[in-house]
């Protein structure tokens, strides 16, 4: 049985009818009607997550593991804006996360009744679309709230808000079947094969070209522009870039000495990153990219493969480096063994790489795409993107995150989502350590305690609530039987190695 609410069920329907079949529900009252729907539709499965802050970001690392909308369902008042922080990260990536909030009835918002605030536009510019349903009495508000469903459904490169107000009785489940709703279908305009072709022909016709895109990365190629410094010979006339955020402020600082770039991006938004923006496509960016790679096999160009042999060296160093126990060692030994395990399977590893230094070493040392929230580039929700990750597929799915990442976030281990394909590598400096690499801020007697958060909290105790199979590694012997463990143990729970530093 369903509920008794008419736009709940429209709204299960239509949820249903667009293929969302994944939902992250978190508890309240107010919306325990769609929750109920939620649960009792055979086509979608469910995910309890309590902190709301959390539960958008597991639901964000599910969109980006399917590839497909995922919904999070939350009651009335500040549980929405606790979403806050994940819907504006899912914004940047594209990514498309169907919020779902639970209201009170229009007449009692800002009457100082319970969990009532102002919601249908809490969030802002950070949805592609907003709506609030009304409560169906006739056939025309029927119409009306299925239109402004399908409407925020259809959208599928950003995330949309629906906002369901909901009275009193809220818990009778009554209804016995979901309504026969109408769907409204939308076909996006997609690059001509003329557009591809011209865009692949700018490319390879300039004489300096290069290939960019932000997130996953670009390995290396900080410590390449370090290498060329002011070298002429190694700034390209023409960079097509593929968006999503550059990590380096090296890189960007080089690749404003362009003489001009193409964008391609799936919604034809200007992001003049390197401030020489002259043409933007609307595209998959894969296809472009793949399409130019295509066309770099079958003819080479000398800048391509001048930069191709830059970028060898530099990796052959890094390999040979010998580094002491340290987090670059850590990063680098976890990435040669995780890569040396997925080889041997034929597979690539799923790593996700919280911000701060962690995205930072990533750029050195992995050989490989990664995930990393890098939309606004906060530290929260890391470990919550990771585990939402795993929640949908059935390979290990590695976080490397630091100490403060990892405990503002540890309520990403409080529920019963997680088992043994989710494993954590947790470098544990006692502080924020990028603060250290800050010129200047040395200079101040606030530095360690309270701008970079200096603490002695370990992992241990968040591991054993939580069932979390722990270990810990003080020195380089025992980070590398450590890391061995987490790549290679077999676990039905799970994983975190801690390495103190």
């Amino acid at each position: 049985m369903y509920c008794n609410k008419e736009n709940v069920n429209i709204l299960t329907a239509l949820l249903v009818k667009h293929g969302i079949c994944h939902a992250v529900v978190c508890p309240g009252s107010r919306n325990a009607a769609i929750v109920h729907n939620l649960n009792e539709c055979p086509e979608i499965q469910c995910y309890p997550v309590t902190d709301e802050r959390s539960a958008g970001f597991y639901a964000l690392g599910m969109t980006q593991a399917l590839k497909q909308p995922v919904a999070v369902c939350v009651t009335s008042g500040t549980a929405l804006l606790n979403l806050a922080p994940a819907v504006a990260e899912a914004y940047y990536q594209h990514r498309p996360v169907v919020v779902i909030s639970a209201d009170r009835p229009q007449q009692w918002i800002d009457q100082l009744d319970g969990q009532t605030l102002p919601q249908s536009d809490a969030l802002g510019r950070f949805v592609k679309k907003a709506v609030t349903l009304v409560e169906p009495h006739d056939d025309e508000e029927r119409w009306y709230c299925n239109r402004l469903i399908n409407e925020a459904l259809m959208e599928r490169q950003a995330p949309v808000h629906i906002n369901v107000p909901i009275s009193e009785p809220l818990f009778r489940f009554t209804t016995p079947s979901l309504p026969d709703e109408r769907k409204i279908d939308f076909t996006p305009a997609e690059a001509s094969n003329i557009t591809l072709t011209h865009v692949c022909r700018m490319f390879l016709q300039a004489k300096r070209p290069m290939l960019i895109a932000g997130q996953p990365m670009n390995p290396l190629l900080e410590e390449a522009v370090l290498m060329v410094k002011d070298d002429e010979a190694y700034v390209p006339d023409f960079v097509l870039y593929t968006g999503g955020s550059i990590v380096s402020k090296h890189v960007k600082r080089f690749l404003r000495r362009a003489k001009e770039t193409w964008a391609v991006n799936p919604t034809g938004e200007v992001n003049d990153t390197f401030m020489n923006l002259t043409h933007v496509v609307q595209g998959d960016p894969e296809v472009v990219a793949d399409l130019i790679r295509f066309n770099l096999e079958e003819v080479s160009h000398p800048f391509v493969q001048k930069w191709e042999t830059l970028l060898a060296q530099v990796r052959q160093q890094k390999a040979a480096e010998v580094l002491p126990y340290s987090q670059a060692a850590t990063v680098k030994y976890f990435e040669e063994q995780c890569s040396m395990a997925h080889a041997k399977a034929g597979s690539q590893p799923i790593v996700h790489y919280a911000n701060s230094m962690a995205i930072r070493l990533a750029n050195i040392y992995s050989s490989s795409q990664v995930y990393c929230n890098r939309g606004v580039n906060g530290i929260e929700g890391s470990l919550s993107t990771a585990a939402g990750f795993s929640c949908v597929t059935d390979d290990s799915v590695f976080c490397v995150i630091g100490d403060l990442s990892f405990f503002y976030d540890q309520n990403a281990l409080w529920n019963q989502n997680l088992s043994g394909n989710f494993r954590i590598l947790l470098l544990n400096n006692g502080k924020g350590v990028i603060f250290d690499h800050l010129p200047g801020l040395d200079q101040s007697p606030a530095r360690d305690r309270l701008v970079a958060a200096q603490h002695q909290t370990s992992a241990e105790g968040i591991c054993r609530q939580n069932h979390v199979a722990y270990r810990q590694a003080c020195t380089m012997e025992d980070m590398k039987k450590g890391i061995d463990w987490l790549v290679g143990a077999e676990s039905q729970c799970p994983m975190l190695l801690e390495v103190c530093l």
